[in-house]
């Protein structure tokens, strides 16, 4: 049977539709080996975060777009208004021979100069304008991720392997875990399956912007979903019957 062949640049984008699926199978399994638990509703928050991710980026996409529009415009009057006074101004002081002596002509140089600077701020200024809504949005939807890892964290940090030990000795203020080897070695796992999913849906944000402030974002808080499921690996390697 011959190979099928890839659709060409196929597998070179990060796409929201898979991602959100395995969010949505996760979620699934979570209900069916875990009923009842809190991670659940976590589960469910993170597929609604991807498609905020899913729904913000084209909606982002249109204000982005028109804010162009826009500020276009603006600038585009703006230099205009200010080309045209300036030659004005100019003439005006030719015709009417007010500009007598070099004194005078530096005040009129300096005019021109103060006028080129405050519209070059302008520019700047607006040109910027949908850059930074863009960043705003992503920054936000960056911002619920970060805080939605580490509530994942929050869920595993009572779970130790040490609990489920035959010689397990609570004390009078251990935390209450009612899972058997199985059940907890299946919770962390969820955990460490949905921190990687928070770390995927931050690199959609990356998909959506080449802004150098939302990159080094997303690569925070990739570094810190790598970095948490670590630490519940560690857990994991250490639950009875698998040392």
């Amino acid at each position: 049977m011959p190979a099928r062949t890839a659709t060409p640049r196929a597998y070179e984008r990060l796409e929201v539709a898979p991602v959100r699926s395995t969010a949505e199978r996760l979620v699934q399994r979570m209900e069916t080996r875990l009923p009842g638990r809190n991670l659940i509703a976590v589960g469910h928050e993170l597929v609604d975060l991807i498609a905020d991710v899913d729904v913000g980026s084209h909606q982002i996409r249109s204000r982005v777009r028109m804010a162009r529009v826009v500020t276009r415009l603006v600038l585009g009057v703006a230099v205009v208004l200010a080309t045209l006074f300036l030659l004005l101004a100019i003439r005006d002081a030719v015709e009417q021979r007010q500009v007598e002596d070099s004194v005078e002509w530096l005040a009129v140089i300096e005019t021109v100069v103060n006028d080129v600077v405050f519209l070059a701020i302008a520019v700047f200024f607006l040109y910027g304008i949908p850059d930074r809504v863009e960043r705003a949005h992503l920054l936000d939807l960056l911002h619920r991720l970060r805080s939605l890892a580490h509530i994942i964290d929050m869920h595993q940090l009572t779970k130790d392997p040490e609990r489920v030990r035959a010689d397990y000795l609570p004390s009078a203020r251990s935390a209450e875990v009612d899972l058997d080897p199985r059940s907890m070695e299946a919770y962390l796992d969820y955990c460490s399956e949905l921190l990687s999913l928070v770390g995927k849906t931050a690199a959609l944000c990356a998909e959506e912007s080449q802004d150098p402030v939302v990159l080094d974002t997303v690569r925070s808080v990739e570094t810190l979903t790598t970095g948490l499921a670590r630490t519940i690996w560690q857990k994991i390697a250490l639950l009875p019957g698998r040392s």
